[in-house]
């Protein structure tokens, strides 16, 4: 594949093209799912800045592999998994490379694998506790609404069943290394208090 220019002009009208060609408007479900996964490979490029600028992080391994080494696979992952959301189904070809039920166990086992070595979950955790965590938290978000997109796109039209998986647990991935990076870090995780919000701010003003 080679791109000589970036800018085509053909999406002026609000319409944009489809791996096989096909063109659809760019509010089309397929064009916001696979949006959506785009948006989350760039939070995920944020992960990696955190990590890599940081010696124990980039050196702390789950098992056999690092943080670091975990989401660049992720970010190819994401990657064919856009392309997939870009193909309609009778367009797909030999050879296409789709995520299928082994990723998801992988996640799983990761997940697995940190939480071994993190204290219990006793209440809600709010995104803080350092800029890696943060960065995190928003990876989770983003992909949650990935999720929620590609779970619109699958009522009207035919999915790898296998992307709507991968997404839920590489969600549940984010929490548990957000979490895992507090620790690492030796940093305190930031909880819900239900008597934490602005109300107590202002009670204490006019008292």
């Amino acid at each position: 594949m080679r791109i000589t220019k970036v800018y085509t002009r053909t999406g002026d009208q609000g319409t944009t093209s489809l791996a096989d060609g096909s063109r659809v408007a760019k509010t089309d479900g397929r064009i916001e799912a696979y949006g959506t996964v785009d948006e989350l490979n760039a939070v995920v490029g944020e992960c990696l800045v955190r990590l890599e600028s940081d010696e124990n992080l980039r050196t702390t391994k789950i098992g056999s592999v690092t943080l670091i080494d975990i989401l660049h696979h992720v970010q190819h992952d994401l990657f064919n998994i856009g392309g997939d959301l870009a193909t309609p189904e009778a367009s797909r070809w030999q050879g296409m490379v789709l995520v299928s039920e082994r990723e998801p166990k992988v996640l799983e086992s990761l997940m697995d694998g940190m939480s071994e070595a993190l204290p219990p979950l006793r209440e809600f955790v709010l995104p803080g506790g350092g800029a890696g965590t943060v960065a995190f938290h928003l990876a989770r978000t983003v992909c949650r609404r990935a999720e929620r997109r590609v779970a619109e796109l699958s009522k009207n039209e035919p999915i790898n069943p296998h992307v709507l998986i991968y997404l839920n647990r590489l969600s549940d991935f984010f929490f548990v290394a957000g979490r895992y990076v507090v620790m690492v870090l030796g940093q305190s995780e930031v909880t819900w208090r239900k008597q934490g919000g602005l109300a107590g701010v202002i009670g204490s003003q006019d008292a």
